[in-house]
Formats: C-alpha cells, structure tokens, sequence
C-alpha cells in the first residue's frame, strides 16, 4: 500500500489580514531596521507552514540573526540579513523583493547538475523529434519505449487534442518515459490533466490541509484531494518519470501524485519542493 501523501498548504489570508495592517500603516508606521525585521521574523513564526516538519527552531534563528540589524543599518545590509534569515527554511517557494534584489533560495545548488541536454538530443531526440503543445518527444529503443519530455508546467494548458495524440501514438509501446528534469512547475490544473490519462477511475493523490492560526499544530481538518480519470483515451503500460533538483513546484507536486499510481514510477534525483501555496504581504519599510 502506498504511503500516505500529506501536502501542508500555506495559506496566509490576505485580504483579511492585511487589509487591517493597513489601517494601521496609515495612521502610524514604524519603519525602522529592527521593527521590519522583527515584522518579518514573526510573519514566518506565525504563518510558515513547514517549521515543525523541517525540524526547524525559529526561535535560535532570531538568536543568529537579531544582532546583525542596528537602527542605523543601510537597506541593502537589512535586505541581504532578512534574506538569509529567510534562506534558513531552506525553501524557493520563500522570497523577499525589493526595488532593487530579490533574495531567493536556489535548491538547484544542493545536488549536482544531472542532465546534459547535448546527450539527450544526441541519443534520444535526434533529429525527427516531434513537438506537440509543450511535448517534445520521440521513440526510443527500436519504437518499445516513447520518450516524452515536458520542459515546463507553465508554457500553456495542456489539450484534450495533445494527450490524445501522444496516447495514440505511443499506444503500441512497451512503457513511456516522462522527463520533467529543469521543469520549473507552473500550472497545477497541467499537473491533474496530465495524470488523468494513466487510470479509468478516480485517484485519490494525497491530503490537504490549511494552515489556519499562528502555532505550530494550527491546521485545518484534512481533506482528500481525486484526479479525476475523465472520459478520455488511457495510456495503460508503466510510466517512468524522471526528476532532478530542477523539478520545482508543479513539477514536485506532479511527482508526488505518482504515488497514487502502481504503473508510475520515479527515477532520479529529488525534486526542488515547493509544494506550498505561497502568499505574502509588504514589509513595514515597504
């Protein structure tokens, strides 16, 4: 049986939230190094979805950080401290902007680069590649494999008319070969129709739940989460998906959906994460 997939969702309520934040603003605003940083601190104490599963003490990261930001510090220190700050949950779905840098945590550095695209369009595409919607694809191994790559989850929404091509020209093969490496993610709905074409009936892929109120163990009840089957062409053989560091969010969440399925298998390296719905707001120095 496959182990049970649990997603915890940050939702941070925007509207609601920092809407009264701005009543706030326009009467009196702090904003100073030491009262931004500490608004930044707490945002994540209290909203970060993560902390307890990736075993991390905020508290000992105030400790760390706290004392590098003076009342007199320049806004690009106060930047470059906050963004470390921020890189210690260790996630590229965490980012800080400004007029002049975005920080932002490159998972991709944490492994070695995997894939050379030269081999690949040497020895797997060749030169009678095809290229439908955002597939580019190709058989492999005397026609018993079909090659399948799917460079982004965001290029465009995937078609009924583009699965059912790829479905009736690879029917005859032996397996597939999905390669989401370098797939930086984009729209989740590619990620459900994409799966829809591998089962007859409705997938259960994981559980959901809703970070609610600040704490730890503030969540929502947990939901399940189908891939509805639909009425449509099936691929029935086995379904090897390749992963790197470069699978990011939509592409992380894909890959986690293929649990649910016996015929779908993962080869590679871990995925980037980014499985958390991101939100956020504007600092108190703007």
């Amino acid at each position: 049986m496959k182990t049970r997939i649990i997603i915890y969702i940050i939702i941070f309520a925007a509207i609601s939230f920092y809407s009264c934040e701005k009543i706030a603003f326009e009467k009196k605003t702090e904003t100073d190094p030491i009262t931004t940083f500490n608004y930044l601190w707490n945002e994540v104490n209290t909203k970060y979805a993560f902390l307890e599963y990736k075993n991390i003490d905020w508290d000992s990261i105030y400790v760390i950080y706290r004392p590098m930001v003076g009342s007199d510090i320049s806004d690009d220190s106060l930047f470059n401290i906050m963004g470390q700050m921020l890189n210690e949950l260790r996630d590229g779905h965490v980012n800080l902007f400004s007029q002049f840098d975005i920080s932002r945590y490159d998972i991709t550095l944490l492994g070695p680069e995997n894939i050379n695209s030269r081999i690949v369009k040497e020895n797997y595409l060749k030169t009678d590649y095809q290229t439908t919607g955002s597939f580019i694809h190709n058989f492999i191994r005397d026609k018993k494999i079909g090659y399948i790559i799917y460079p982004s989850f965001s290029n465009s929404l995937i078609t009924d008319f583009e699965l059912d091509y790829l479905i009736d020209k690879y029917a005859e093969t032996e397996g597939l070969i999905i390669d989401i490496r370098q797939n930086g993610g984009g729209y989740v709905s590619n990620v459900f129709k994409l799966l829809s074409i591998f089962t007859f009936t409705d997938v259960k892929a994981y559980e959901t739940q809703v970070k609610t109120a600040p704490g730890q163990d503030c969540f929502s009840v947990l939901e399940e989460v189908f891939i509805k089957s639909e009425d449509r062409k099936k691929y029935t053989g086995k379904v090897a998906v390749l992963t790197d560091r470069g699978s990011y969010s939509a592409s992380s969440f894909f890959s986690v959906c293929t649990y649910a399925y016996d015929n779908i298998f993962l080869v590679g390296d871990a995925t980037g994460g980014g499985l958390g719905l991101p939100n956020g707001g504007q600092l108190p120095n703007g």
